[in-house]
């Protein structure tokens, strides 16, 4: 048997992936990779090996998860060097626990190769800090869910010192905007769209949670950060006016300090 990677791809450009990740593309037998993984970073893969795309776009996939799992374990059996190649970073909505269940059942060894989030990606592509003791003390990971009971329980993390960082956020920002709004965020907190981060395709838009449900969505794959942070981005008189403000977390989210 063979033994399979998962490896993070980073946020897109290809001087972002490790070294480790780099060594592995270029003597793998065979690469499995996510759809939305860039095409420099495919590139980098070696002629010899063998590339599946297993991934899925807008909705449409190629295989279903069972499928990739299959496909991975049958792969450790013919091949010595298996890459599962996902972008950003392979344990952050990743679906990896399925993947890793499947092969710890199969008996097959497998080793976890990190990589850059698209949330650190997406922060230092636009210069801002998701942290900053003067303003937010913490992070909320997530996506958007249509179901009414994970939006709920998202909510319930929210804090006035938090960043939210919004992973697939789909094809209607509308539907963020309200989601946030009705979790106690002020139609005036600043939020920033960010597509591509790290690529050369990149693109990114300052906005409001009211100017986000009226936003064209961005190619993906994109996130949204969402948070006092963001303010930074604006003028430096709003930006000061937000970090100084006492009464800031009462202004800002609608939830008790």
């Amino acid at each position: 048997m063979g033994k399979v990677f998962l490896v993070g791809a980073g946020p897109g450009d290809s001087e972002l992936l490790t070294v480790k990740a780099l060594r592995l593309l270029q003597s793998a037998n065979i690469v499995l990779h996510d759809s939305l993984v860039n095409p420099e970073i495919l590139d980098l893969i070696s002629l010899h090996a063998q590339r599946i795309d297993v991934g899925k776009r807008r909705g449409f996939r190629l295989l279903s998860q069972g499928d990739i799992n299959s496909l991975l374990v049958a792969s450790a059996a013919s091949h010595e060097i298996v890459v599962r190649l996902k972008g950003g970073d392979p344990m952050l909505f990743g679906r990896a626990a399925e993947e890793i269940q499947a092969l710890r059942e199969a008996a097959i060894d497998f080793e976890i190769v990190p990589g850059i989030s698209a949330a650190f990606g997406a922060a230092a592509a636009a210069k801002i800090s998701l942290t900053d003791r003067r303003v937010a003390s913490n992070v909320l990971f997530t996506t958007f869910s249509r179901s009414a009971d994970a939006r709920a329980v998202a909510a319930l993390a929210l804090t006035p010192e938090t960043t939210v960082v919004i992973y697939m956020p789909g094809p209607q920002y509308n539907e963020v905007s309200q989601w946030l709004l009705d979790a106690g965020f002020s139609p005036d907190m600043p939020c920033q769209v960010i597509s591509k981060a790290s690529q050369r395709e990149q693109s990114s838009h300052l906005t409001t949670l009211t100017g986000l449900a009226t936003l064209a969505p961005l190619p993906a794959p994109a996130l949204v950060l969402v948070g006092r942070v963001v303010a930074s981005l604006r003028d430096p008189a709003v930006a000061s006016a937000w970090h100084e403000s006492a009464n800031a977390a009462e202004r800002d989210l609608h939830l008790p300090s």
